[in-house]
């Protein structure tokens, strides 16, 4: 008998772009924006509506400059502007609506949200449960393995392993060198100039991952890549800028925190305190009863 998937959702994701799609004069009388957790919040019941899962994750990014990624590279994701106060208080009140609709909830001041779903979807995996990543961020198909998939909700997208293959070039156990390769213009991490996506897959289809590369090097000239010859110079000039890239875009499967409390167990709603949250944002009694529904 096989066991009831585990649900892990990148909440950030699915916040920004209710930040970003919803009007912000979605607020309440005082002036407090609530257009990202409206959003959110309806994202959450339609997740529960089409599955009834009974094991939900959902992991929250606590800060964008204090991961142990700036420790070991401190232009990480410095490109990004850090986020406005009125959204900072949309991820707060994020979280007390999906703990309030009994979903477990998790948060690290040293590692991200990826790092959090990367180590409850070992924990899960590891016991027998198929995972299900909610996400549309290609960094972490990364952890998708044979019985997992990796769903863009929106767009109703869902990748098995094999199927990244088919949208990525490479399997997911490459994704991490593969971003090596290109870099990530989104977390400011530089690649090696002049590799792209078509090069970096057609390396990796050839070497598998980044160690048998560099001990292959000399073969690069000789691959039917566009530019080969030159290639094989780029790669060995950004050898070390490469290898950084790595130990950026791998994510962790062993977050200490995640490990002292991994349940993702639905609970029992909690009515009252939902009730208190939704009077405090000022919902319609539309979204209400819909949370109220799912629970």
């Amino acid at each position: 008998m096989s066991l009831q998937p585990v649900y892990l959702i990148d909440a950030s994701i699915y916040l920004f772009r209710a930040w970003f799609s919803i009007s912000d004069e979605f607020s309440t009388s005082a002036g407090e924006p609530t257009n990202a957790v409206y959003g959110f919040t309806g994202f959450l019941c339609s997740l529960l509506e089409q599955t009834n899962a009974e094991h939900i994750g959902i992991a929250f990014d606590e800060s964008l400059s204090k991961s142990y990624r700036n420790d070991i590279y401190p232009l990480y994701k410095a490109n990004r502007d850090p986020a406005p106060e009125e959204l900072k208080r949309q991820f707060r009140w994020a979280r007390d609506v999906a703990e309030s609709m009994g979903l477990s909830c998790f948060a690290d001041q040293r590692y991200e949200a990826d790092d959090l779903i990367g180590t409850l979807a070992r924990h899960w995996r590891d016991r027998g449960h198929p995972v299900c990543i909610v996400t549309s961020d290609k960094d972490l198909a990364q952890l998708v393995e044979k019985t997992d998939t990796w769903w863009d909700f929106t767009r109703n997208r869902k990748l098995s392993h094999a199927n990244i293959k088919e949208k990525f070039g490479v399997f997911p156990e490459q994704i991490a060198d593969y971003l090596a390769l290109t870099g990530d213009s989104v977390d400011n991490i530089p690649g090696v100039p002049g590799v792209g996506p078509k090069s970096a897959a057609a390396l990796l289809n050839h070497f598998d991952d980044l160690d048998k590369l560099w001990d292959r090097l000399d073969e690069v000239q000789h691959l039917s890549i566009r530019g080969a010859k030159s290639l094989q110079k780029k790669l060995s000039d950004h050898r070390d800028a490469a290898e950084l890239a790595r130990r950026l875009t791998i994510i962790e499967t062993r977050v200490p925190s995640a490990l002292e409390n991994p349940g993702i167990n639905r609970s029992e709603l909690d009515e009252a305190r939902l009730n208190r949250l939704f009077d405090e944002m000022e919902f319609g009694g539309m979204l209400r009863k819909r949370c109220l529904l799912t629970g």
